[in-house]
C-alpha cells in the first residue's frame, strides 16, 4: 500500500497536540499578565485636563495643603474637585494673563465649571469613602503617590481589589499619626509594626472586620 502520510507526520502531530495542551494555559497567563500591567490599570498614565495643573508646583513648590483644593475630603465620601472660585482666588492677582489660564477666566465669565478629567476611577459596585480613610490614619500618598511631585496629575496605584485588599488585610503597616495625613512624602518608620498596632487601637479600628464584603460593596 503508498504510505498516505509522511514520516514526519507523526511528529507534526505531537507538536499539534502540544500546542493545544499549552494554548489554554498560555492564554491565561497572557491575560493574567495583562491584567497586572500599567496598560490595563492605568498605573503611570497621565489624564489631560482642562488646564495642565501642576500638583508639584502648587502642593510641592507652593506647600498648598490638599485640603484647600479637596475640600470634602476630611468629611465627605468624596474629596471634591476645585471649583473656578477657588483658583481664581489666586489668579484674580497673579498670572492674570498667562494663555495656559484662558480656560479658567472663561469659566468664570461663561459661569461653567471646568471639566476636569477623572484620573482614579472606582466601579459603579465598589464604595469608598474619603473621610473614612483619611480620619483613621490612611494618607493621601498611600492612594494617590508622591503627588506633590508630580508635574501632571497621574494614576499611581492599580486600585484593583486584590491591592485594597492586601492594605485591609494588614492596615497597621500603612497606619500614620494624624499629623501625617497630608504629608506626601511619609515614610513608615524603622518600628512601623509596633506603632501601627498602637494606632490601630488610637483610631479605633476593628481590623477583623475589614475583609467584609459589605466593608466596599453595600
Amino acid at each position: 500500500m503508498a504510505q498516505v502520510f509522511r514520516e514526519r507526520a507523526n511528529l507534526f502531530m505531537r507538536l499539534g497536540l502540544l500546542g493545544l495542551a499549552i494554548l489554554p494555559g498560555s492564554l491565561g497567563l497572557l491575560g493574567f499578565s495583562y491584567y497586572r500591567s500599567s496598560a490595563y490599570t492605568g498605573v503611570g498614565r497621565y489624564v489631560e485636563q482642562p488646564v495642565p495643573f501642576s500638583h508639584r508646583h502648587h502642593a510641592g513648590e507652593l506647600g498648598i495643603d490638599c485640603r484647600y483644593c479637596h475640600t470634602g475630603v476630611e468629611k465627605a465620601a468624596f474629596a471634591d474637585l476645585p471649583p473656578t472660585e477657588t483658583c481664581m482666588t489666586c489668579h484674580s492677582q497673579i498670572w492674570t494673563n498667562a494663555a495656559m489660564l484662558a480656560p479658567v477666566r472663561k469659566s468664570l465669565a461663561d459661569n461653567r465649571p471646568l471639566r476636569w478629567q477623572r484620573v482614579t476611577s472606582l466601579p459603579d459596585y465598589v464604595y469608598f469613602d474619603h473621610s473614612v480613610h483619611v480620619s483613621n490614619g490612611v494618607g493621601c500618598s498611600s492612594c494617590h503617590g508622591d503627588v506633590a511631585a508630580m508635574p501632571l496629575m497621574a494614576k499611581a496605584e492599580p486600585m484593583t481589589m486584590g491591592w485594597c485588599l492586601d492594605c485591609h488585610r494588614d492596615p497597621a503597616a500603612k497606619l500614620r499619626p494624624e499629623e501625617a495625613i497630608f504629608d506626601m512624602r511619609w515614610q513608615p518608620p524603622a518600628d512601623q509594626p509596633a506603632k501601627g498596632r498602637a494606632l490601630l487601637a488610637h483610631y479605633g479600628t476593628r481590623a477583623e472586620h475589614l475583609t467584609d464584603c459589605s466593608v466596599c460593596h453595600r
